[in-house]
């Protein structure tokens, strides 16, 4: 059985609603710095390969992964590669609208939204892609055995595509805006929104 591909998804996604990077405030962060060797005839030949964050801490993260045979190249190129994979995540009040369950291969994560004064709690490689989105309280765990940090990146950014906006509940139901966001309340506590 396949898996999906969570680059080509976003790609989709981004043919739908393309975003302006020129405009966005971007941060990098690197995730994880690998290196490989490869036994030749003459010796240990040495690469590198980079998993990169950026995001504007205002909804919009991406992702990218880069090889070379020198550290700093690598990353280069995984931030290149990331600002080509930036996704526009609804938020509200500094945290998720909901509870959502994210899955790449073995890699699975659970998102559930907290009051405000929660802070980020999140474990390894989910804390950076989680504070570059703008997030400033969440609940997150690995519920996979695994905690390869390729597979829960994009585990996460597999949840994220999944979250949806009281606005896109809404058009997807076919009732009224209004009755959605008065009946909405933040996960932990039940503590109700207060709209614009």
């Amino acid at each position: 059985m396949g898996y999906k591909k969570i680059e080509r998804i976003i790609e989709e996604r981004i043919k739908e609603n393309p975003i302006d990077i020129s405009q966005l405030n971007l941060q990098e962060k690197v995730v994880e710095i690998r290196r490989t060797t490869r036994v030749m005839e003459g010796g240990r030949r040495f690469s590198f390969s980079a998993l990169a964050v950026v995001g504007d801490k205002n909804g919009h993260i991406g992702f990218g992964h880069g090889k070379a045979n020198e550290v700093p190249p690598a990353i280069a190129k995984a931030i290149a590669d990331a600002k080509k994979h930036i996704i526009k995540v609804p938020l509200i009040e500094g945290t998720i609208p909901h509870d959502v369950i994210g899955e790449y291969e073995s890699a699975k994560i659970l998102l559930k939204p907290a009051r405000k004064g929660t802070g980020v709690v999140a474990g390894g490689p989910m804390r950076p892609v989680l504070e570059l989105l703008g997030v400033t309280d969440v609940l997150a765990k690995i519920i996979s055995r695994t905690t390869n940090p390729n597979n829960i990146v994009r585990a996460v950014f597999d949840a994220l595509l999944k979250l949806k906006s009281p606005e896109e509940v809404a058009q997807l139901r076919g009732i009224d805006e209004n009755k959605v966001k008065s009946s909405y309340r933040i996960f932990a506590g039940g503590v109700p929104i207060k709209w614009d």
